[in-house]
This record gives C-alpha cells, structure tokens and sequence, in this order.
C-alpha cells in the first residue's frame, strides 16, 4: 500500500491492514486520552477498539486528505448506531508521519465527541 493508502485504511478502521507499517518506534499519541509506543502496544489497542465497532454499526467519512512529503493529515467524522440508534459522533484528525521506508514514525490523532443535542 501507500502511504496515503495505509493512512486511510487506519484512519476507517481497517487497522489488521496497517500492522506491517509500525515499528517498535511507532508512537500514537491521542492528547489528552494516550500515549502508546510500538506496534505491540498499539496493535492490543487496535484490537480493542475493533472489538468496538464489531459491536456497533459505523458510519465513517473522511473528508480531507492532505500529503506533503512523507506527512499526512485526514480529517473525517464517524457515527455509532446501535439498533438504529446514534449513540456517539466523533469529529477526528489524524496526522500520520512515515519515515524513508513507509514505516509510521507517529500518529497524532485529535477527536471531539458532540455532546447530545449540540449536532
């Protein structure tokens, strides 16, 4: 995959697909939420959080992609619905940093939760 390709696939969820692009190096920083470091760790969170949206029905947009050299941004929103339900929308930026080999250097992911009745 590319760059941008791998970026897209982990920024929708698709995380099994961007394993091979970490490295014990690889840091995914939420501010605010986490702070992981290598692809162990992060792996174990992905498989969480996959877990999640198995249990769910989501609705990803991504609405943006900018790529400057080996630094992407997407920008996007994901909705969860439970038996038709909205239970959480969530407003993201991740910025993704590769190094010379297409292995991910850092993710830098930024998400809003709207509270209920502001959307």
């Amino acid at each position: 995959m590319t760059k941008s390709e791998v970026a897209q696939a982990f920024s929708g969820g698709k995380f099994e697909k961007c394993f091979d692009y970490l490295t014990e190096q690889t840091i995914w920083n939420t501010p605010g939420e986490q702070y992981l470091k290598g692809k162990k760790e992060i792996e174990i969170f992905c498989e969480k959080i996959s877990a999640y949206f198995n249990s769910v029905t989501t609705n990803f947009q991504q609405l943006n992609l900018i790529e400057n050299g080996d630094c992407i941004a997407i920008n996007g929103t994901a909705e969860f619905l439970r038996d038709g339900k909205r239970i959480s929308f969530v407003s993201s930026c991740d910025v993704y940093v590769f190094d010379g080999n297409s292995k991910i250097v850092s993710i830098h992911s930024y998400c809003i939760t709207e509270k209920p009745g502001t959307g």
